[in-house]
């Protein structure tokens, strides 16, 4: 069973959603975080030691996560999806673009 999170700014739009979406996916369990200290779900220690593989939303979001938690993170993948914060909770067309992305990622990794 691999372990996803999914992290964005505020934990409100774009990783709740991919959560969501990928949720009921074999082989898998996810989560969702936010990088921003009112984050729904901020980003913690434990998440980080949880999680194999982390997506995140947007460049800064990488470069924030490396900056602020390298000390908790070990093996994890870290793949940028490079989605902007143009998109609704649960938007159509979010959805579609997660799935593509995420998607050939899975296909790569087995899942």
């Amino acid at each position: 069973m691999k372990h996803i999170l999914f992290v964005c700014s505020q934990n409100r739009l774009r990783s709740p959603t991919a959560e969501q979406v990928f949720s009921g996916r074999p082989g898998i369990e996810v989560d969702s975080a936010g990088l921003n200290p009112d984050a729904v779900n901020p980003v913690c220690n434990e998440l980080l030691e949880w999680a194999d593989v982390i997506f995140v939303m947007e460049k800064s979001h990488k470069n924030k996560l490396l900056k602020k938690f390298r000390v908790h993170m070990h093996s994890q993948r870290v793949i940028c999806l490079d989605i902007p914060d143009d998109y609704e909770f649960m938007d159509p067309k979010l959805i579609e673009v997660l799935q593509s992305k995420v998607n050939s990622y899975f296909t790569r990794m087995g899942l």
